[in-house]
């Protein structure tokens, strides 16, 4: 087991009672974990700049009947396709879908990727999630 550290933080009183709020809708069993979470996964991102290897996801919400999106998301991935492990697709509504894409790969690649996706008109919304890093 790693060794704890114990340290003090002051903090505004609005932004810990909003904190304490998110950390029970998250049922996060104290504090210490929360705040442990959000500075892992900080410096998660940190690493993923240097990192040979980066492993996470990329997700995105779409209008599926915007003219061509569909091929041009395919494309897309396609042309990275060796960072991409899975991915999956999810019906939201009439209109609406969601992309889950499992990445691999170089961190360049993998945001490469996501930019391209990101920027694609019809892509209402995305986001890249690091998980893990390899340095």
């Amino acid at each position: 087991m790693h060794k704890l550290s114990r340290f003090g933080v002051s903090i505004e009183r609005d932004l810990l009672r909003a904190f304490d709020k998110l950390i029970g809708e998250h049922k996060y069993p104290t504090r210490s974990k929360a705040i442990e979470d959000l500075v892992r996964r900080e410096v998660t991102a940190k690493k993923s700049r240097s990192a040979k290897k980066i492993v996470g996801t990329i997700i995105f919400v779409y209008d599926h009947h915007r003219r061509d999106l569909i091929n041009k998301i395919i494309d897309i991935q396609h042309d990275l396709q060796h960072a991409i492990i899975s991915s999956q697709h999810v019906h939201l509504d009439h209109y609406n879908c969601l992309e889950i894409v499992v990445v691999s790969g170089r961190p360049k690649e993998v945001e490469a990727l996501f930019n391209n996706l990101k920027s694609t008109k019809g892509i209402k919304n995305a986001a890249l999630n690091i998980a893990a890093t390899e340095t």
